[in-house]
């Protein structure tokens, strides 16, 4: 499953970011290659370097699912074109729902 997503250029910082499969919760590419729920600790990559983690990040679909970029600070905070998508994804909904509301 993929989505159209506006192209980067190699140079802008990114993140790659996906659903973790099992639980639909949204992660993030860490430095290390791990994924992790906490946006505080997304990586930020560029060139080279941030085409191979998506490709990394392809080849584990069952782990996580439509992984791709979004860009991001040099130091890995949400900016650009979809900052309010992405910090909705973040930071929760922006309405209360199920038992808080």
């Amino acid at each position: 499953m993929t989505s159209v997503r506006p192209k980067l250029k190699p140079e802008t910082p990114k993140a790659v970011t996906a659903w973790e499969t099992a639980t639909g919760q949204t992660v993030w590419m860490a430095a290390d290659g791990s994924w992790t729920k906490e946006a505080g600790q997304i990586a930020a990559f560029t060139g080279d370097e941030a085409e191979a983690r998506l490709a990394d990040a392809l080849k584990q679909e069952g782990v996580v699912t439509d992984p791709y970029f979004m860009e991001v600070t040099e130091s890995g905070g949400i900016t650009g074109r979809e900052t309010l998508r992405e910090t909705i994804r973040a930071n929760g909904p922006t309405v209360a729902y199920g038992e808080s509301a």
